[in-house]
């Protein structure tokens, strides 16, 4: 038989996979830990990726070879022991993912099926070819567009390679052992809280996911992000489904092949304002603009809606979408602190941090991205709070020093203010007509 290699990345997982059909009969199954991308990745998520690669593992009766090096030099080596005539991987369509491929395709014959996306990044296009800046025609075109089905693979697909078994191969290392407990990881808990979200609270996703002090969110962002599920299994399973839940569903994983094609197209967007007009705007230095910033990382800003958010970043590695919004809001436009820093906080802490959509994210709120919030939208913490976290449970679960006060009390604190808990670091209204000024000044 001719050995291939099959270089996971972004796919953990071996049901509808489709690099698995075209692989050939036999292949050794490797991963890379990459200290590029394991270095600024931060504890959370790195301990979810080493779950994973126990989880793929342990679905491959321990034949995954895991070896630490730069996949430039890694890849070929392994692919060269092996014998192998061609290396296998679903395409990478970031900017290191692109860079670090061309560079193992100039060595060994690299074959990219698929992507981590329902629709490769520059599919969806204008009729004249050119890309799309906003989202709203840019989802219309992605409906007609359409997606493949599920590719039929599993753990019998291919024969694997033992590692063991391969003459001179050397630099096999243990998957590293996660830092602490956390989310079950890996394909069966990705089906699992699929199907869980599905039966529970997809029906009410339309009307609570603005939520936070439900959870009734689907949690499928980190599954998402390290490929233990593909979002084309998903759209399959909501299927013709018409209620508002899963229409809004299907709305938020468009969203995430967007950002992903907005990146695509400008690479130089994960570090810099899409909007370059937005190189202008007027941001805070120097050390009181650190003091700030350090309260907002540490949920101490005397707001209780970014407070909470902030604590469940660092206990969770995760924090609500409206939440998400909520804080960056205030980072950007009441305390006039660049969104770059708070997206590279994010990316630090996030379990489910990816770079495109984080990044884009970021410059949604900030206003300097593509199919951006208006310059004038600059959530108030406050009513945001008891709108969307009315009974005040979210706050409350999040900020010890608040759980005396009861109701939505707890957003805005009328009297006096609990022992412990810091007054507002900022005037909201005051830093609204800045952040408006400072807009204005943009022309």
């Amino acid at each position: 038989m001719t050995e291939s290699l099959v270089w996971f990345r972004r796919d953990l997982r071996l049901a509808d996979l489709p690099t698995l059909n075209i692989a050939g009969e036999r292949a050794l199954a490797l991963f890379v830990l990459d200290d590029r991308l394991l270095g600024p990745s931060g504890s959370p998520r790195r301990d979810f990726l080493y779950r994973s690669l126990s989880a793929l593992d342990s679905q491959l009766a321990g034949r995954l070879l895991v070896v630490r090096g730069n996949p430039v030099e890694v890849v070929p080596s392994v692919a060269k022991t092996v014998g192998a005539r061609e290396v296998h991987v679903s395409a990478d369509y970031g900017p290191y993912g692109r860079k670090r491929d061309t560079a193992v395709a100039e060595q060994v014959e690299l074959v990219a099926t698929g992507s981590p996306y329902a629709i490769t990044p520059g599919r969806v296009r204008k009729e004249d070819g050119t890309a799309y800046k906003v989202f709203t025609p840019w989802f219309e075109r992605w409906l007609e567009h359409g997606w493949h089905a599920p590719a039929r693979t599993g753990t019998d697909t291919l024969e694997w390679i033992d590692p063991d078994d391969v003459s001179g191969l050397t630099g096999r290392v243990d998957v590293p052992a996660p830092s602490q407990p956390g989310l079950a990881a890996g394909e069966t808990a990705a089906l699992a809280r699929w199907r869980e979200f599905c039966a529970d609270d997809l029906v009410r996703y339309d009307a609570e996911r603005d939520r936070p002090d439900l959870d009734t969110t689907s949690r499928m962002s980190v599954y998402l992000k390290f490929g233990n599920i593909h979002p084309r299994t998903m759209l399959a399973d909501l299927g013709d489904r018409r209620g508002r839940g899963a229409e809004q569903y299907r709305r938020q994983l468009a969203w995430r092949d967007f950002y992903a094609d907005i990146l695509f197209q400008r690479p130089d967007s994960a570090r810099c304002n899409y909007d370059a007009k937005f190189d202008a705007m007027r941001c805070d230095t120097g050390h009181d603009a650190d003091a700030l910033f350090e309260a907002w990382c540490t949920g101490r800003t005397g707001f209780p809606i970014v407070d909470a958010g902030m604590r469940q970043l660092v206990s969770q590695g995760w924090m609500h979408n409206r939440v998400r919004m909520i804080v960056a809001s205030f980072l950007v436009k009441d305390l006039h602190l660049p969104w770059w820093r708070g997206a590279r906080y994010f990316m630090q802490k996030l379990v489910d941090g990816d770079l495109a959509s984080n990044q884009h994210g970021w410059q949604w709120t900030a206003g300097s991205g593509t199919d951006a919030a208006p310059y004038f939208r600059v959530f108030n913490p406050t009513v945001q709070g008891e709108r969307f976290d009315p009974t005040g449970d979210y706050v409350r679960r999040w900020v010890p020093e608040l759980r005396g006060v009861g109701g939505k009390a707890v957003h805005t604190l009328k009297g006096a203010r609990p022992e412990g808990y810091p007054d507002q670091v900022v005037d909201h209204a005051e830093e609204r007509r800045e952040a408006l000024a400072r807009f204005r000044e943009l022309g």
